[in-house]
Parts: structure tokens; C-alpha cells; sequence
């Protein structure tokens, strides 16, 4: 893997976030770089808004989502089972620089596009089968900064959970490997403030499935 990883890991509280567990790269993409991505993948991806279940009720997601990848990676998660897209080009030029600068690869990608504040993303973990038992997600920001929570799955005896609020800039890169989604929750919380466009981009590799 290239680069060197920085920013918020720096003060992190060792106790609360392992650093072999997250990677944070500020610039993965220039500024007008993301910019021209967040434009283009807005207008050009195609989003849906579709009926999830959260314990055990059925809601209409908090957010739009698009899923591509390769011939066979289907991924279900809160009970939708998920079909993939044809490559966008620009998502397939994408993953090819991410398998360079990670040295890994990647054969699907969830898009999410929080529109303003109300739209969010609950606690959860990427522990489906279908990832593995460490699975190595490269999630990159593009446009408004929104915060992402992080907390340990595991409840304190007493007390309440401590999460840590993080907030990638547009462009950035942020890897959860190793032992991350076994270990920590991540959330993208509701926010008041006036706040625009953010897409939000999760590589990963899911295990290939014969087609039905």
C-alpha cells in the first residue's frame, strides 16, 4: 500500500480505535478532481431509494444507493438483496487506482448519496458473509463533510459506548481492514446544519456468485 496514513489516527484514543484497523489518506484526489466526480456520478449514477428492514420493521432507506460490480457479486444487507450495475466508467477507473495504491482487489462498489442533512446511515457493521472475515472496505468522500461516527460493537460493563466523530474531507480515502468490522460500528448521524451534496463510495470484494 502507498502513502502514508494520517490525519485524525494521529489522536485517536489507542484504546478506542486500533490504527491497524483504519487508514486515512486526506488527498487521495485533488479538489477538482472530486468535484468533477461528485458532478458526474450524481448525475449519472443510477440511484434508488428502496424498503429495508430495520429490527424487524420495514422502512424506506435514510439515503439513495447504487450498487455496481462485477457479473455475480449480488449483496444483501437489512434484508435487500442487491444486484449489481455495469460498470461506470469512471467507478471502474476508480477501482483500478485503488488495487494499485492498496495492492488488493476489488470487484464491487456501494454508492450512497446523502442529499442534505436528513439523510443518514444507521450503526451498523459490513459483516456479511459475503465479504469475509476481514474484509478490506476503501470508502472515499466526495463533496460536503459529514461526520462518521466510529464505536466498539462491544458494551462496556457500565456506561454508555464512547464513538469517536470523525469528518473525511471530499476526496479522501478512509480503509477499514483487518479486524474493523468485527470490532466497530460506523455511522453517518442526521445533522441540522445547512449541508450539501455528499456521495460516498465503498470498494470491496465481495465473493463471486454463480448467476441464478
Amino acid at each position: 500500500m502507498t502513502g502514508k496514513c494520517r490525519g485524525w489516527l494521529a489522536t485517536l484514543r489507542a484504546s478506542m480505535l486500533d490504527p491497524r484497523s483504519f487508514c486515512y489518506f486526506e488527498s487521495f484526489l485533488t479538489p477538482g478532481a472530486a468535484n468533477r466526480l461528485l458532478s458526474i456520478f450524481w448525475h449519472e449514477l443510477q440511484w434508488s431509494r428502496q424498503e429495508i428492514v430495520l429490527f424487524g420493521k420495514n422502512v424506506m432507506q435514510p439515503r439513495l444507493t447504487a450498487w455496481y460490480g462485477d457479473p455475480g457479486t449480488s449483496y444483501t444487507y437489512s434484508g435487500l438483496r442487491q444486484e449489481p450495475l455495469p460498470w461506470h466508467p469512471q467507478l471502474q477507473a476508480l477501482r483500478q487506482r485503488l488495487q494499485e495504491h492498496c495492492d488488493a482487489e476489488f470487484n464491487s462498489v456501494l454508492a450512497n448519496a446523502y442529499r442534505d442533512g436528513s439523510d443518514s446511515m444507521g450503526w451498523h457493521s459490513d459483516d456479511e458473509p459475503e465479504l469475509g472475515d476481514e474484509p478490506l472496505i476503501a470508502s472515499i468522500s466526495l463533496g460536503a463533510q459529514r461526520a462518521f461516527l466510529v464505536r466498539p460493537r462491544a458494551k462496556p460493563p457500565r456506561g454508555k459506548r464512547i464513538s469517536e466523530k470523525l469528518s473525511p474531507a471530499s476526496g479522501s480515502l478512509l480503509l477499514m481492514r483487518g479486524a474493523s468490522q468485527r470490532r466497530y460500528q460506523h455511522a453517518v448521524p442526521k445533522t441540522r446544519r445547512e449541508v450539501g451534496l455528499r456521495i460516498n463510495l465503498t470498494y470491496r470484494m465481495v465473493k463471486t456468485q454463480p448467476p441464478a
